[in-house]
């Protein structure tokens, strides 16, 4: 089975074959640049060896992309699996993209996704426009160099991922994220319209938690639970990224019981519905 070692350490290799092929330049060139082996830069480029910090700062200098080195020193910090406090300073580096490229994988490696978003859509879910504007309040936030293009580019192709068959998807979404807008209006009513028409499709679970639902706990924050081997949660400064046993069965449960409180379906749909309508499109 693949791991999520593994699974950040392709999403490293994958994007330094990016900037070598941007460059126009092939293996060979860069293990010529560098005085390498070529083997050794197939390797990385492949997923099958973990570069060092020196390495990165090389290869960037060796394709011309020095502004790159950030971004990729901030995919090599992500490689430590043991950590599980992963700061956006240091992830983030570079901008959104190498994050985003991590999670393409992520997503890549895993049969069911479940999760939960209390404030906004989820990512997967997301239109070009209501992911860009993410993006780019989050460079601003972070004080990052955006890179919004590319990470845009990388979340629709994440998003491919729903229309395969051996996965599944399953996300509850607090109401109150139907709501807040951190994006323009007519961005948020196509937004709102992708949302209701994906209530119902085939390997997407979505339900939404009411204003005035009972619940059984509170939904405090989100959350997002890969097959039975990995728990994210975003915190305001740090992602972490839990493997243990006991905590993935306590956002399990948690996932379960709030899935209690949430409609579906028909009434999903008019849950979403009224936000959309709610809008003053002018």
């Amino acid at each position: 089975m693949t791991t999520d070692f593994q699974t950040a350490r392709e999403a490293l290799g994958a994007r330094l074959r990016e900037l070598r092929t941007e460059a126009g330049l092939e293996g060979k060139d860069v293990a010529a640049a560098l005085g390498w082996q070529t083997s050794k830069v197939s390797r990385l480029q492949n997923g099958r060896q973990t570069p060092t910090r020196d390495d990165l700062t090389a290869w960037a200098r060796a394709v011309g992309r020095l502004d790159a080195e950030a971004e990729l020193h901030g995919l090599l910090a992500a490689l430590d699996m043991k950590q599980a406090h992963r700061s956006w300073k240091r992830q983030l580096a570079g901008g959104h993209r190498g994050r985003q490229e991590i999670a393409v994988r992520q997503t890549e490696a895993t049969k069911e996704i479940r999760g939960l978003e209390v404030t906004r859509v989820p990512g997967l879910f997301q239109t070009p426009e209501y992911a860009r504007a993410t993006f780019e309040w989050s460079a601003e936030f972070r004080g990052v160099k955006p890179t919004t293009d590319a990470a845009v580019e990388a979340r629709m192709r994440r998003q491919e991922a729903l229309y395969a068959p051996e996965k599944s998807f399953r996300f509850l979404i607090c109401e109150a994220a139907l709501y807040h807008r951190a994006c323009p209006v007519d961005v948020m009513a196509e937004q709102l319209d992708r949302l209701y028409n994906l209530v119902g499709q085939r390997r997407i679970e979505l339900g939404i938690i009411p204003f005035g639902a009972q619940l059984r706990r509170s939904a405090p924050h989100a959350f997002w639970i890969y097959d039975r081997r990995l728990v994210i949660v975003e915190t305001i400064s740090e992602e972490l990224w839990l493997t243990g046993a006991e905590d993935i069965q306590v956002y399990e449960r948690a996932w379960e019981w709030l899935s209690e409180a949430a409609e579906y379906g028909a009434p999903a749909r008019r849950l979403i519905g009224r936000a959309r309508a709610s809008l003053d499109l002018g």
